[in-house]
């Protein structure tokens, strides 16, 4: 149940909004104005029989001035104000802070992700819960929005808009995203929702949450330690995404303002600097109840909308939990629309037809693409350890489902890495891998460097090193990183590993990740956070780091990927000597030409030569190879085709066909053909042979394989 405001308070707003004095309404009420006096300050309340000439008084509802859970009607209504220009003639052609990111809703995912789970209610122990629903507007629903957000208002500053957007990037965004409103007859809303969150909480104007969002540029207020945030930009991938740079919000508050917590709304535009009516205007402009505080109440402020209201704006929230609700008007996505594109063209081969939902079908995809792949670690639990985030996907046309909501399963994204993590969390990890299915733990140092440009080390930090064998993932052989906030920060691959390695995954957990009581927990926190750049996506030389460390601290960080990439060896190399009788018998069974049995080419010629060569027999019979190529000192190598043969004891080795045969580094396969990448020195090829091609059963044979210069048809 919502908790109403205090009657004084709210009396004395809503006499300002108004434009009425406490001496008007006493005359009206035919009372004194010392007895308004004391209601508004608070030192007695109207008797009830007052409380219904106060509503008339008003021009409300005898409901709204018991509750006083939202303001009356009375007074300004809700209306957009534009920030004046500059008096010296400066003029900004859009927020620069948009311009550090790309409208693309995978970076909006992994940016808006974040600050809901810096802004998670910790007390409770629950995760922050996200919701993205992807909402398209046609015919009289999207009428109906553009009345509600006062689109007759914002007309002529479009227009203006338009008409300079070949001198400005925001401009020519805009002006594309108004025409395809029109054109298409269609608008795009995302909504970004969190539940279990702190909300915009403090003052219109002061120190707090609510100003460093919607008033605010570089400016960041984050609730956890451990928070990913620090530059303040993130935010500014909601304004980015949106092609008409307008974003609506619709926060319940975790700490009451004004004596409420729900339904605070505000709605912000950004815009280029622009001329209408003879009047420059700044750039952004902000929807709202105009605050007669404010010199010749201009400038709005939020208001406590009720439920009609922001049912019209597409901001309704379930239930009471705290939380803030983001809705993005005209959202767009570059790299959606350019994949859509693709799609479209193998749609129109197949014969498919477009049912008009491909763009937010393709959002919807790219949405739970990015969440699995950033905050598989946050969405995992285990243990006594419960998971900081859960996740969701929608996509709706004029309010029909046009995709049911998908909670992102981290087991399903990232199954090797999502097992780790809990058999960190549950005590199951072993030293070594020896079975299917095991997690091998190591811990790393991350040492410290002391402040201030001191030399010497703080204090050593064990970071968690979890090696597993790779089942289902998307690229094997990577090691994910990440601290307190359970976001993936750094993806990188192991440099040195030998051929015939095991696909596997790794995770490395340092600060608060590693477990709140590791030694220098919360310092390697603080150190991490200060090398990640806005991205969030490395850790290295930032200017915070120089700053606060030194100039050479980001050295420690080259040094721990050596331990973690040395760790990561020792788990998942093995020992030549501790290969199995089998694989031995195996290798005995391929051959590879000595360099004196090689042919003998034209003089001067270098030509590659096969360095390094691993076999197995698959499941159906076939010979499996891997084979690494030594390049010679030349520019462009030339073309070689892999030959694979029966070792006979006498006569012609009959030559076996290839099933498969794909480039791993360095080289490319044409029409069977090794095509080798300019200026490299080694290369990996992989091939399969043709079973049916085997005169006689596999384990019954040897093999040659031979490098042959051209096509090898000769042969």
């Amino acid at each position: 149940m919502e908790v109403g405001e205090e009657f004084g308070p709210w009396l004395s707003r809503q006499l300002k909004l108004a434009g009425r004095t406490q001496a008007e309404l006493a005359d009206e009420l035919g009372l004194t104005r010392a007895a308004v006096s004391a209601w508004i300050t608070k030192r007695s309340v109207p008797r009830p029989t007052v409380m219904g000439e106060i509503a008339k008084a008003l021009g409300t509802d005898l409901g709204t001035v018991h509750t006083r859970t939202t303001d009356t009607q009375a007074g300004l209504p809700v209306t957009w104000y534009h920030r004046p220009g500059y008096q010296d003639g400066g003029r900004d052609g859009g927020n620069a802070a948009a311009f550090a990111f790309d409208a693309d809703v995978q970076v909006l995912a992994r940016e808006t992700c974040q600050n809901s789970l810096d802004e998670r209610l910790v007390e409770n122990g629950r995760p922050v819960r996200v919701r993205y629903t992807i909402h398209e507007l046609t015919g009289e629903k999207l009428d109906a929005f553009r009345a509600a957000v006062l689109w007759d208002e914002l007309q002529p500053h479009y227009s203006a808009v338009s008409e300079s957007a070949a001198d400005q990037k925001v401009g020519r965004v805009v002006d594309a995203g108004v025409r395809d409103m029109f054109e298409k007859g269609r608008l795009i809303l995302l909504r970004i929702d969190d539940y279990n969150a702190s909300g915009l909480t403090g003052d219109d104007y002061g120190d707090g949450k609510f100003a460093a969002v919607v008033r605010r540029q570089l400016e960041s207020l984050k609730s956890g330690r451990s928070a990913g945030g620090s530059y303040g930009l993130g935010k500014a991938t909601l304004w980015a995404t949106s092609a008409l740079g307008m974003v609506l919000i619709n926060s319940t508050l975790s700490v009451p303002h004004e004596g409420r917590t729900e339904r605070r709304v505000i709605g912000r535009l950004e815009l280029p600097w622009r001329s209408v009516d003879g009047n420059s205007y700044a750039g952004p402009a902000w929807l709202g109840r105009p605050d007669p505080e404010t010199p010749g109440a201009e400038v709005v402020r939020s208001w406590w909308a009720d439920e009609a209201t922001v049912k019209r704006l597409h901001l309704t929230r379930d239930g009471d939990e705290p939380g803030t609700s983001f809705l993005i008007v005209g959202a767009h996505d570059v790299a959606s629309l350019e994949q859509g594109k693709a799609d479209s063209a193998d749609e129109d081969e197949n014969g498919s037809n477009d049912d008009g939902t491909r763009d937010i079908r393709a959002m919807h995809r790219r949405l739970v693409e990015a969440l699995g792949r950033d905050f598989w670690a946050a969405m995992t639990g285990g243990g006594s350890r419960l998971p900081l985030l859960e996740t969701t996907v929608c996509a709706m046309r004029n309010d029909d489902v046009v995709i049911d909501e998908v909670k992102v399963d981290p087991l399903n994204r990232q199954p090797s890495r999502t097992r780790a993590l809990r058999a960190f969390y549950e005590g199951t990890t072993v030293d070594r891998l020896t079975e299917a299915g095991q997690v091998a733990l190591r811990t790393v140092p991350l040492r410290l460097p002391l402040s201030g440009g001191r030399h010497g080390t703080l204090g050593t930090h064990p970071g968690v090193l979890l090696v597993t064998d790779a089942e289902g993932d998307d690229v094997p052989n990577q090691v994910h990183s990440l601290r307190g906030n359970r976001m993936t920060i750094k993806k990188s691959g192991v440099a040195g590993l030998p051929l015939g390695v095991n696909p596997f995954q790794a995770v490395l957990l340092v600060g608060h990740a590693a477990g709140e009581s590791a030694p220098f927990a919360e310092e390697a926190e603080e150190f991490l956070r200060a090398a990640e750049p806005p991205e969030h996506d490395r850790w290295g030389q930032t200017e915070e780091l120089t700053l606060r460390w030194s100039h050479t601290a980001h050295h420690r960080f080259a040094r721990l990927t050596t331990e973690v990439n040395a760790a990561v060896k020792e788990l998942v190399v093995r020992p030549k000597s501790s290969r199995s009788q089998e694989s031995a018998k195996l290798r005995k069974k391929l051959t590879v030409p000595s360099k004196s049995a090689s042919p003998k080419r034209a003089a001067g010629r270098s030509v590659p030569e096969l360095d390094d060569v691993d076999a197995e027999i698959g499941a159906g019979g076939e010979w499996r190879i891997t084979a690494e190529v030594k390049l010679p000192r030349t520019e462009e190598p030339p073309a070689m085709t892999p030959v694979v043969l029966l070792d006979v004891r006498s006569g012609s080795r009959p030559r076996l066909d290839w099933a498969e045969l794909v480039a791993v580094e360095g080289c490319a396969v044409e029409g069977g053909v090794l095509r080798f990448t300019p200026g490299v020195r080694r290369a990996v090829f992989r091939g399969s042979t043709d079973a049916t091609s085997h005169p006689v059963r596999t384990e019954l044979t040897r093999l040659v394989l031979e490098l042959r210069a051209g096509t090898g048809s000769e042969a």
